[in-house]
């Protein structure tokens, strides 16, 4: 005959009732933190001309281009492409409210 399991003292449940289980809970992770940008938000002389002579010769050109290549925010990048419309140095391909998009202009 199998022996009768002796009964448990209060204590003794009380103990097993709270260290059973997962554990420790599960702590919830902070995420991704995405790295701040330092981008310029007035042209320096370096960079001005690097506008003038390296973005012309891109077959693609887009605001968010110039912003990424140059290091300088997303405004100055929009006045960046004014300016090389007005002197001729690019054309419009498409134009669209949210994101223009631009290429090289061919002298033949």
């Amino acid at each position: 005959m199998p022996k009768a399991a002796q009964p448990k003292s209060k204590e003794a449940k009380a103990k097993a009732a709270t260290s059973g289980g997962k554990g420790k809970k599960k702590k919830w992770s902070k995420g991704k933190v995405k790295e701040k940008l330092q981008n310029l938000v007035l042209f320096d002389k370096s960079t001005y001309e690097k506008l003038i002579s390296d973005i012309p010769k891109n077959k693609l050109i887009t605001p968010s281009i110039i912003s990424e290549k140059l290091k300088v925010n997303g405004s100055l990048a929009r006045r960046a492409v004014k300016e090389l419309l007005s002197k001729g140095l690019i054309r419009v391909i498409d134009a669209h409210h949210a994101q223009a998009i631009y290429t090289r202009s061919s002298h033949g």
